[in-house]
């Protein structure tokens, strides 16, 4: 199991893609972008392309400002090249096809948790971006509680022993604590959800828990009840024992975190806003660079 891993999606990949046009402005290349969300076929990119210039057009934003056909010269597999097709795209253009990706995609997920971050960090304060990644991880932590039963009944794991099974994955991280446990040492209300407490480095932690457990149930064609409880339990230990490599934190030993209704409710007084200002709207024509 791979340490790195545990840590979250890395903008900076993103980030370092950034190229300066002659306007000055900043822009990504769709053809460096199509790999990194995932997509093998520049005809099925080329689609999330052209439903996101749609969406820039009903947000009232100048689609040319912001999408610009180009071509770019490629290497192909034994050294020769080939002029293909290209466009130039801004940082909101980006935002834009992420928002119109597959979300089945795990890399358009975390594209979409990105930006989500990001595109609220401009309108909020930092405590209030801190929050939506919380939030973000969230809800992206019930998705892969959800896989993780799917692959876990695919198993042979009966329902009534879901509990059971999902506790067994928690013990194996936490020491051999269960969610009762864990609950009555953090001194959290055995009805609140445990990952309602959770904070971002925890949550990290049981998502990478969750999808390595459910990728070892598949890929090993884990069959029969007991065997997958192990199994799940023995992921669990894999996960502490990097943490513990590593130097960080054990999950027990990180304090409870306020509850996610109350990030909610905080993050929902701001309203999102896809009008861009004026500098940002000029976008690859002159738009404000960072």
């Amino acid at each position: 199991m791979n340490e790195n891993n545990l840590l979250a999606h890395n903008p900076k990949s993103f980030e370092e893609l950034k190229q300066i046009n002659q306007y000055g402005a900043e822009y990504w290349s769709a053809r460096d972008l199509q790999p990194m969300l995932g997509y093998n076929h520049w005809r099925s990119f080329e689609n999330s392309i052209t439903k996101a210039i749609m969406s820039c057009e009903k947000s009232g934003n100048e689609p040319v400002h912001h999408f610009a056909r180009a071509r770019k010269m490629i290497t192909l597999g034994k050294g020769g090249e080939r002029d293909v097709d290209d466009y130039h795209l801004s940082r909101f253009a980006c935002y834009l096809i992420a928002q119109n990706g597959d979300p089945r995609k795990a890399e358009i997920a975390n594209a979409q948790k990105y930006f989500a971050v990001q595109t609220r960090r401009q309108e909020v304060s930092d405590i209030l971006a801190a929050d939506m990644e919380r939030l973000e991880m969230r809800k992206q932590a019930s998705e892969d509680f959800r896989a993780l039963s799917g692959a876990a009944r695919d198993a042979g794991v009966q329902n009534k022993m879901f509990g059971v099974f999902h506790d067994a994955g928690y013990k194996g991280l936490y020491g051999g604590r269960g969610v009762d446990d864990i609950k009555k040492r953090k001194n959290i209300d055995r009805r609140e959800n445990l990952m309602d407490r959770m904070n971002a480095t925890e949550l990290a932690a049981n998502q990478f828990r969750m999808t390595q457990a459910r990728d070892k149930l598949q890929k090993e064609n884990v069959r029969g009840q007991e065997k997958a409880i192990q199994t799940h339990k023995k992921v669990g230990k894999e996960v502490r024992d990097a943490i513990k490599r590593i130097g960080g934190t054990m999950p027990e030993n990180i304090p409870p975190a306020e509850h996610i209704k109350i990030i909610q409710k905080r993050i929902k007084g701001v309203k999102p806003r896809l009008q861009l200002s004026e500098k940002n709207g000029k976008g690859l024509i002159g738009g404000e660079t960072k």
